[in-house]
């Protein structure tokens, strides 16, 4: 049991980073920067965000899946 809580705390450690390098892209490409670590990235939102918007009540649920993953 205490490896699993372990290897848990590794997996939540690596998301955190994770999701602060996805954000340091995110304003950087909006910077007008070159990414090294992921092209397009405004892009892939802007594209997520329309294609959310275009559903409807649809892409209102989906985002409120989305965003359940993140608390």
């Amino acid at each position: 049991m205490k490896m699993l809580a372990g290897f848990a705390g590794t997996v939540r450690s690596l998301t955190h980073v994770v999701i602060a390098l996805l954000g340091l892209g995110i304003v950087v490409s909006l910077l007008g920067g070159n990414v090294p670590f992921g092209s397009g990235i405004a892009d892939n939102i802007v594209g997520l965000v329309q294609s959310l918007g275009d559903a409807g009540i649809v892409g209102l649920i989906a985002a409120i899946i989305i965003l359940g993953f993140y608390k």
